[in-house]
C-alpha cells in the first residue's frame, strides 16, 4: 500500500509559477514510477510527466520547456515545477504511483491559471 498527498497548488496569473509538491508514505521501496497527471472540466485526465526509480523522464508535448518533474533519493518526495504557465494548464493535478501491478492516486490539487 502507497498512500500520496498533493500539495502546492493554487491560483496564479498567466506566466507566473508553481511548485507542487507529492509525498508518498507506505511501501515506497516497491514504487517504480511516479507521475503527475491533469484532468480539466470537461475533459479526460491526461498525463503529465513521469520519473522512474531509474530517472527516466518524460513530459507531455504541451508542458515540455516549461515543467520539470524532480525526486529525491527515495521516491518519497515527487515535485512538478511549473513556469511559464497558460491558462489552458487549468486543471486538477494528481500524483500517481505505480507499484506492480497497481496503481495508487492522490487526491489531487487544483492548479487555476487566470488573470
Amino acid at each position: 500500500q502507497v498512500q500520496l498527498v498533493e500539495s502546492g497548488g493554487g491560483l496564479v496569473q498567466p506566466g507566473g509559477s508553481l511548485r507542487l509538491s507529492c509525498a508518498a508514505s507506505g511501501n515506497i521501496f516497491a514504487i517504480n514510477t511516479m507521475s503527475w497527471y491533469r484532468q480539466a472540466p470537461g475533459k479526460q485526465r491526461e498525463l503529465v510527466s513521469f520519473i522512474t526509480r531509474g530517472n527516466t523522464i518524460n513530459y507531455a508535448d504541451s508542458v515540455k520547456g516549461r515543467f520539470t518533474i524532480s525526486r529525491d533519493n527515495a521516491l518519497s518526495m515527487v515535485y512538478l515545477q511549473m513556469n511559464s504557465l497558460k491558462p489552458e494548464d487549468t486543471a486538477v493535478y494528481y500524483c500517481k504511483a505505480a507499484v506492480f501491478p497497481e496503481e495508487y492516486w492522490g487526491q489531487g490539487t487544483q492548479v487555476t491559471v487566470s488573470s
